[in-house]
């Protein structure tokens, strides 16, 4: 292996637990965020710390209510929008004066404060359908694809717009890489993809890149199918998964795009022993070396990952 692999696992739960906060805690004071960050890049060697923690923050935004149990994801208590009428309704809000997307911001700021200006930085914002489905709800918006097609694109059109402000906020607070998180991708067909969000996608990421800022696309699960079509999107990072096949991302990616992934969180990073992580990690990045890569897993690591584990893949990377 030539060189070392940089090092990005997403940790949420884990990060609250490993520096001693409540998950809850964690969503909902940035404080908490930021230390929770600073002590996982320190104690796993991690080379970038980031703002992710819940899908909910633009929903909170725009005006559902969101609950923050002691240890489990946030929850949103409401549905917002049921018709177009509710879409008419809908506002988008100021991303510096409602309380969840400020949070974040003024996470960025601390993290860029404590960190200089070396250390990326990694904000977030949600997707245009999955944001979609925060408000909607992910059954609603999945049939309507098929019985409302204008309903889902009229409301993908809302959800641009706080992205965008939300993706410049962070910018300007220090992030330099907006991760865009739009899960729910993986769950449409290709021609669905195309006719819905790939020209959102390639809206929201030429923005965030004329900011000066690179993009990492997140969807979770299987996005082979939606390979050849992100290229055309060119976002700078693709988190993959643990059941994407690397080679075959690579060959359809090319050379311009960072491939970000891709160990199984569960069946991997959390159960093996760090013996049989390292050996993983190993032959992973042993296939990458050469190739434009980030180890990471394949999506955010459990709250039952040993430290161990972690470390693990940390000295293997080297």
């Amino acid at each position: 292996m030539s060189g070392k692999s940089e090092f990005h696992p997403i940790l949420m739960h884990k990060a609250a637990r490993h520096a001693g906060f409540t998950y809850g805690r964690f969503a909902s004071d940035y404080r908490a965020l930021v230390e929770s960050n600073l002590r996982c890049r320190d104690d796993f060697g991690m080379d970038a710390v980031g703002l992710i923690s819940d899908p909910y923050r633009e929903t909170s935004a725009f005006g559902a209510r969101v609950t923050f149990p002691d240890e489990a994801v946030p929850r949103c208590m409401e549905i917002l929008v049921r018709s177009q009428d509710d879409i008419a309704l809908l506002k988008n809000p100021d991303v510096y004066k409602a309380e969840r997307t400020l949070d974040r911001i003024r996470g960025g700021e601390a993290l860029r404060k404590e960190l200089g200006p070396d250390i990326p930085i990694i904000g977030w914002v949600e997707g245009p359908l999955a944001e979609s489905c925060d408000l909607a709800g992910v059954n609603e918006v999945l049939l309507k694809i098929f019985m409302e097609p204008d309903f889902v694109k009229r409301l993908i059109d809302m959800c641009m717009v706080t992205a965008r402000d939300f993706a410049r906020a962070q910018v300007e607070a220090g992030c330099d890489i907006i991760g865009v998180g739009d899960a729910i991708c993986s769950q449409v067909s290709d021609e669905n993809y195309r006719e819905f969000v790939k020209e959102k996608h390639l809206e929201l990421f030429e923005y965030i890149q004329s900011l000066g800022a690179r993009v990492k696309l997140h969807i979770c699960g299987n996005i082979s199918h939606l390979l050849e079509d992100i290229r055309e999107l060119k976002p700078d990072i693709v988190d993959l998964d643990w059941m994407v096949d690397m080679d075959e991302a690579y060959e359809k990616l090319g050379d311009s795009i960072i491939r970000c992934g891709n160990l199984d969180p569960v069946a991997v990073i959390q159960d093996k022993n760090p013996a049989e992580i390292e050996r993983k990690t190993k032959l992973l990045c042993e296939n990458e070396a050469g190739r434009p890569f980030i180890l990471s897993g394949g999506c955010e690591v459990t709250i039952n990952t040993p430290d161990t584990h972690l470390k693990a893949m940390r000295t293997a990377s080297l």
